[in-house]
């Protein structure tokens, strides 16, 4: 199993009989919970940005009768990140899409479940996009565009979070290291409105662990754009658990999904993820897979990682 570079003809994916199981996963729950491939927003720049701003510490400030105040304005702070180029050609020969009745393999007798080859070709093309995505929406690193050789990457949840960097020093995952986390975020302002801890499947067993008591588990799930969330009660209120296979198996992010969502740049007339066919050459059928996209994270500052943690 694996890709064909260039024109995928009637040798290079060759038919068989019986189902078809798909062996790579297409959960996608970082990206679903914020809005998915249609949800988010939309900019006419390549680059976009979005403020904050941060008000005097709380003091019991007072002033003398009949004096002048003290005159002290707040500065804003820009965030930056790009919209990257998602794109990906099918190329599919007249002879294959035609001969569907063309087996290989040890078998002859069954059904064949591929009857469109271009569609189902257009369709796993789609579907890569969609769990790239989400590996650029937490792996990200950010890279602005500075000519026609550069690719723009999109900064990624982990590579956006400074503030609240928990060393995990390669030791396992502990609870009070999360509780480390979540103060730290809580210190810096976190809102906490709907944060999430995402790990992949390592750490998640360890989560699962850390919070088996009947004590420390909510009392119910919650599912956020169709990704069911186990939450937990902390001293910060109820925070829930995500598997995601696209984290790093070394690292935990606390997430605040209220404050994170797509950013899409259109393309006019044609929207901001589409499937188009390309000029005709030869004796097949060419067609891209097109979008540009990037993540709004809302502050750095509301979200919280622990990095290099023990992976065995």
């Amino acid at each position: 199993m694996g890709a064909v570079s260039g024109l995928g003809d009637s040798y290079d994916l060759p038919n068989y009989v019986g189902e078809l199981f798909n062996v790579t996963p297409n959960d996608t729950p970082f990206l679903s919970a914020i809005g998915g491939m249609t949800g988010g927003k939309s900019v006419t720049s390549k680059q976009f940005t979005w403020q904050t701003v941060d008000n005097a510490a709380a003091a019991q400030t007072v002033a003398l009768e009949g004096a002048d105040p003290t005159f002290a304005e707040r500065t804003r702070s820009e965030v930056i990140n790009v919209t990257q180029i998602m794109q990906y050609g099918v190329n599919v020969s007249y002879t294959k899409q035609a001969a569907t009745g063309n087996l290989s393999g040890q078998s002859i007798i069954g059904n064949q479940p591929v009857q469109d080859e271009l569609a189902f070709q257009l369709d796993m093309a789609l579907k890569r996009a969609a769990r790239d995505i989400e590996f650029s929406f937490l792996q990200g690193t950010y890279v602005a565009d500075t000519d026609m050789a550069t690719e723009r990457k999109t900064r990624g949840i982990l590579e956006a979070i400074t503030t609240t960097d928990v060393a995990g020093g390669a030791a396992a995952l502990s609870q009070t290291m999360i509780e480390s986390a979540l103060k730290g975020m809580a210190d810096s302002g976190a809102p906490f409105e709907m944060p999430v801890i995402m790990a992949n499947s390592f750490q998640k067993q360890k989560l699962s662990s850390i919070y088996s008591s009947a004590l420390a588990l909510a009392p119910r799930d919650r599912n956020i754009g169709g990704v069911n969330i186990t939450t937990i009660e902390t001293d910060f209120g109820q925070v829930g658990i995500v598997y995601d296979r696209h984290m790093p198996i070394d690292d935990v992010a606390i997430v605040d999904l209220a404050f994170c969502k797509p950013v899409f740049l259109d393309i006019p007339g044609k929207g901001h993820f589409f499937v188009e066919p390309l000029a005709q050459s030869g004796a097949a059928y060419k067609f891209q897979v097109y979008g540009e996209i990037g993540l709004e994270y809302g502050p750095e500052q509301f979200h919280a990682k622990i990095t290099n943690l023990a992976t065995s």
